[in-house]
């Protein structure tokens, strides 16, 4: 979760660099608080963190390497793509959100994740009513 809230991050700076859409700056702020939250939970459980925050772009995950390059290709297309590729980040979290949340028992774990899909289900709606 820690580099899926990354890979949102670093894709909506660079959309917004790109298109200039607040949507974009706004939301990569909020991913920026969702990464400290993730980190707090993996500080406290003593894990590595496998996100690289100063590093943006860049992933250990190879498949989020690999599907950070087609979300970039495909929102810098167009400012519609954009927000499509902003809706399909969204969505991702919200069902990986929702899978996590089945498989632990850890009330602190729970809140966090909890208030991530809020934050994703936001997102989601957010990104929706630009694309009308």
């Amino acid at each position: 979760m820690s580099e899926e809230e990354k890979l949102a991050r670093d894709v909506y700076a660079v959309l917004y660099q790109t298109w200039g859409l607040p949507i974009f700056q706004n939301i990569m702020q909020s991913e920026s608080q969702h990464m400290a939250a993730i980190k707090t939970l993996l500080d406290r459980y003593g894990l590595v963190d496998p996100a690289t925050p100063d590093q943006p772009g860049v992933f250990q995950n190879s498949a989020l390497q690999a599907l950070y390059a087609q979300l970039i290709a495909s929102g810098s297309t167009s400012q519609c793509n954009a927000l499509l590729v902003g809706k399909l980040i969204e969505e991702t979290d919200i069902a990986d959100l929702q899978l996590h949340l089945t498989e632990t028992n850890h009330s602190d774990i729970r809140t966090v994740y909890s208030n991530l899909l809020k934050g994703s289900e936001n997102h989601l709606k957010a990104f929706t009513k630009q694309l009308r």
